[in-house]
């Protein structure tokens, strides 16, 4: 009846009208797979001079039509032998559609058999010949066959794909990027014990990429990024306390970065194994591979970092005054000569150092000299970004550097400098990090002389429950603390929500 849907001759349901066949694809594909003998296209198609003229001007669609009518093949045994899709291959017979991934092309020929006389012109020998009826080959009988000192033209285009192919295609590298990027910005809200395995996570699937086959342009990209995944995880492990962790990432960051000649981040890792010496207690070590990375190129924006953090306050534990104001105004004469980015950067951001975090390690470093005036100065210039700023660590460790500073000089401001270190710990300054513990101790043991102090006696003991929650112990009880005070079995902070609100580094009146 007139209307009616057609039925598949196999399973009996409704074929698409499209479907020109007695069968739906899933039957016709069993019933290829039924097929006693493979299919395959017969010499005699090779010798039509249509065949040869379209296959060898890489016109696909007419050449692969005429072979299919020739051999007698349906479009489904056709889609077999050359491996395309029965849609693909309809719409390519048609004219709609066209064959020109290099991969396919080489596939497509391979399959189905195509001779040297009707490769397309980009594989032939000699493409400037005109196409002819191939003609029997003479054997003389007085001599031995010649055999061929050249391998195929198609062996050729074979090699060549291999070679170019790739298993991370751009978009790939593009999104790991955007993954790099956001354990970044992620950072100081999440912390390294949340962010450290999804971080070693993506480093591992780098690997897994890397193992694989890429052009040089697309694996230099991915050994740029092992690097950075590597380096991250190295500075987790700083700030977590692993030691033996970081030191197996950042060599394993810096060996990458060098087979690439990526000089900012080999400037980038040598600052943080200067960051990890630091915290150590190894300041000579912290200064050692500050002064490797400037080696590398004291000009660069990477440098910055290197003296601010690295060589500064390493020299100002070491009691060199001379040295670390040196590095200070070093970094901060650079900083004038770069474009730098706005705010605080996140402290383990790739991109140079904004002013307001070389600032506040310049701070630090006055902190171990002992210099409150200068310690003041820093943190009223910097007070106001990182109060707007998402970095509790960074609100904590500026508080914690004023308040230590506030109980140098001859006369001490106590009471000011522990209402500060209480805000700190009543805040919680984020995710427990080593340095964070590190300075609050540090805090501590500053303030021991004024052990009778009501204040000193409430810090101590909103220390002593700062330091009982879990995340801290596993940081306290993993690191080497450079403290004398962090031997006596303290432990970490509770997590209280931060209070954003500014307060006043200055002495009170009466104190020096």
């Amino acid at each position: 009846m007139a209307g009616e849907p057609r039925r598949c001759d196999g399973c009996g349901l409704n074929l698409s009208r499209y479907n020109r066949e007695p069968r739906c694809g899933p039957c016709t594909r069993l019933l290829v797979a039924a097929e006693p003998h493979p299919v395959s296209v017969p010499d005699h198609v090779w010798q039509d001079a249509d065949v040869v003229t379209a296959m060898r001007d890489g016109d696909f669609g007419p050449a692969i039509a005429r072979v299919r009518r020739l051999a007698s093949l349906r479009q489904e045994e056709m889609a077999r032998v050359t491996g395309l899709s029965q849609p693909f291959l309809s719409a390519l017979e048609s004219g709609s559609r066209r064959l020109t991934h290099y991969d396919k092309i080489v596939t497509v020929l391979e399959r189905l058999g195509v001779p040297e006389h009707a490769l397309p012109r980009l594989f032939a020998r000699c493409p400037h010949d005109p196409i002819e009826a191939p003609r029997p080959h003479v054997v003389p009988v007085h001599g031995p066959v010649a055999v061929e000192p050249w391998e195929s033209p198609l062996d050729v285009a074979k090699r060549l794909s291999t070679t170019i192919s790739s298993n991370a295609e751009p978009a790939t590298l593009a999104v790991l990027a955007q993954q790099v990027g956001a354990i970044v910005d992620r950072y100081e809200a999440d912390g390294p014990h949340k962010l450290g395995p999804k971080t070693s996570e993506l480093r591992n699937f780098i690997q897994t990429l890397l193992e694989g086959r890429q052009p040089p342009r697309q694996r230099a990209e991915l050994f740029r990024l092992a690097a950075r995944a590597s380096g991250l995880l190295s500075y987790m492990a700083v700030n977590a306390g692993y030691e033996a962790h970081a030191d197996a990432y950042s060599t394993e960051a810096l060996q990458l970065a060098r087979e690439i000649d990526d000089s900012e981040l080999m400037m980038w890792i040598f600052g943080t194994r200067s960051l990890g010496a630091y915290y150590a207690g190894r300041y000579h070590r912290a200064l050692e591979w500050a002064d490797a990375g400037l080696a590398i190129d004291r000009g660069n924006a990477q440098a910055i970092r290197l003296l601010a953090n690295g060589r500064a306050r390493a020299l100002g534990k070491l009691g060199d005054a001379v040295g670390a104001q040196r590095a200070i105004a070093e970094a901060e004469d650079l900083s004038s000569d770069h474009r730098l980015p706005d705010g605080l950067t996140p402290c383990i951001a790739f991109s140079p150092y904004s002013i307001a975090r070389t600032l506040a390690n310049a701070a630090t470093a006055h902190v171990a000299l002992g210099n409150t005036r200068e310690v003041i100065q820093y943190a009223e210039q910097v007070d106001e970004l990182v109060e707007q700023s998402d970095s509790a660590w960074s609100r904590a460790l500026v508080r914690l550097d004023v308040a230590t500073a506030l109980l140098a000089g001859p006369q001490p401001d106590v009471e000011h400098a522990m209402m500060l270190g209480l805000e700190v710990l009543e805040a919680g300054g984020g995710p427990p990090i080593r340095s964070v513990i590190q300075r609050a101790g540090e805090l501590h043991a500053t303030a021991a002389p004024w052990h009778q102090v009501p204040t000193v006696r409430d810090y101590a003991e909103s220390l002593r429950r700062w330091h009982n929650a879990p995340l801290t112990q596993a940081v306290t009880n993993s690191a080497k603390m450079a403290l004398s005070s962090d031997s006596r079995k303290r432990r970490a902070p509770g997590a209280a929500q931060p209070r954003h609100q500014r307060v006043s580094f200055r002495p009170a009146a009466g104190h020096g």
